[in-house]
């Protein structure tokens, strides 16, 4: 059963990880995250998240709803009851789904341990240089639908554990596990060493995805939306495009990672 601890005082420090939280968004939380909402809490809760609960706070009203969830948690992770109003200024915001939770970041087990946890036949989703939270978001969640076993991130992408990007995400980069490469890291080698073919998507003369014979190991690279993936990289590895229509050659990153996955995994 959860500690349910009430709260009055929005100064108390138990409750410090919670305080202004755009703020401390925006300075980083070391080994920490925040997570909102019901949908977001679930996944969380959920056997087969990468990420565990430090604490949640909780607005006194959605306490009844969220009793069968909360009854799974562990006695030493505390869920702190708080009127709405309180809740607010502890936050410095409206929390209109009233629900937030503190996690505790997964620790990063390296690109190349992570890729070699997957099975024979595996899907890796390898990013470069996504720095918008939203798209992040989205990627993941599509990562998760699509059944991808890890997502690696080159060190300029942004944070996957950003609240926004868990948020949009409905809590899949809470689930899909992910590796952030070193600095330096040679994203394409290591891809090979594992045994994955690097296939990178970019539209122009690459090779239809629709006409691929889809690889046992294979990893889905991206970039950003603009700049694309990088030339040393496209000239490394199979470009793959997706097939449109005379005039146009581009996709949202999130809706181009959406239909080149699902075409990946289309065949089984």
């Amino acid at each position: 059963m959860p500690t349910l601890v009430p709260i009055d005082d929005p100064a108390d420090p138990r409750i410090a990880p919670y305080a202004a939280v755009r703020e401390r968004d925006l300075v980083g939380r070391g080994d920490g995250f925040i997570a909102e909402g019901e949908v977001v809490l679930r996944v969380l809760l959920a056997p087969g998240a990468c990420a565990r609960p430090a604490s949640l706070l909780v607005a006194e009203s959605r306490l009844a709803r969220l009793a069968p969830l909360l009854d799974g948690l562990a006695a030493d992770v505390p869920v702190y009851a708080a009127r709405p109003s309180v809740m607010d200024t502890i936050v410095g915001f409206h929390v209109h789904r009233g629900i937030l939770a503190h996690g505790v970041r997964p620790p990063d087990p390296g690109a190349a341990a992570l890729l070699a946890g997957l099975p024979s036949r595996a899907l890796a989703l390898a990013l470069i240089g996504v720095a918008n939270h939203d798209n992040m978001g989205g990627l993941f969640r599509n990562a998760a639908a699509f059944g991808a076993g890890a997502v690696l991130l080159d060190p300029s992408c942004c944070d996957p554990l950003y609240r926004k990007a868990i948020r949009v995400s409905v809590g899949a980069a809470l689930r899909v596990p992910f590796a952030r490469l070193a600095p330096g890291e040679d994203l394409v080698a290591l891809l090979e060493a594992a045994g994955f073919v690097p296939l990178a998507l970019t539209p122009g003369a690459a090779e239809p995805l629709t006409a691929l014979r889809r690889p046992d190991r294979a990893a889905l690279l991206l970039g950003a939306e603009g700049p694309g993936l990088p030339a040393d990289v496209l000239a490394r590895a199979r470009r793959v495009s997706i097939p449109m229509a005379a005039g146009w050659d581009s996709l949202n990153v999130g809706a181009a990672s959406a239909v080149a996955l699902h075409e990946l995994t289309r065949g089984g």
